[in-house]
């Protein structure tokens, strides 16, 4: 029952106030990575590719081995290339305009931390989107208001 009702109430909420896709910044690699890693972890998965694609015996001992080799290679360079990166980093704090970076980096792992399952945006009763916490808690409010009550969903 409680699967039903909540397949109802997303379905519902969703025909009423709409959906927006906030288009993606996948992410290709960590904010250390260089041309030389990128490349190195792609011969590491092009090597894993063929190793699981490999047909008899013989060829996966060999692709096998490929694998391992470039996988050694390419968690070496990230070690290296990581440690460096962060040595540069602290260095950079350490100065004064390393402060705002504190700052910046605060937030972002903050909002890292936050719950997936927020509402980031929705549409309001004109239908233009809101991003803002307090407007998006007001509009589900006023929805499960109205749809608790049993008023006309055609005036949402």
């Amino acid at each position: 029952m409680w699967k039903a009702m909540a397949k109802c109430s997303r379905r519902t909420a969703k025909e009423i106030l709409g959906t927006s896709r906030i288009r993606g910044n996948k992410m290709k690699g960590a904010w250390w990575w260089d041309e030389e890693i990128k490349e190195k972890v792609k011969e590491k998965k092009e090597a894993y590719a063929a190793f699981t694609n490999s047909g008899t015996d013989e060829e996966k001992e060999i692709s096998r081995a490929r694998y391992k080799a470039t996988k050694k290679v390419a968690k070496k360079a990230i070690v290296v290339a990581k440690s460096m990166a962060y040595d540069r980093l602290y260095q950079k704090l350490e100065t004064k305009e390393g402060e705002k970076e504190v700052f910046k980096l605060a937030r972002a792992r903050e909002r890292r931390t936050r719950d997936l399952g927020v509402m980031r945006c929705i549409k309001d009763e004109n239908r233009r989107v809101r991003f803002e916490d307090a407007e998006i808690k007001l509009r589900w409010q006023m929805c499960f208001s109205k749809l608790l009550n049993g008023e006309m969903m055609e005036d949402f």
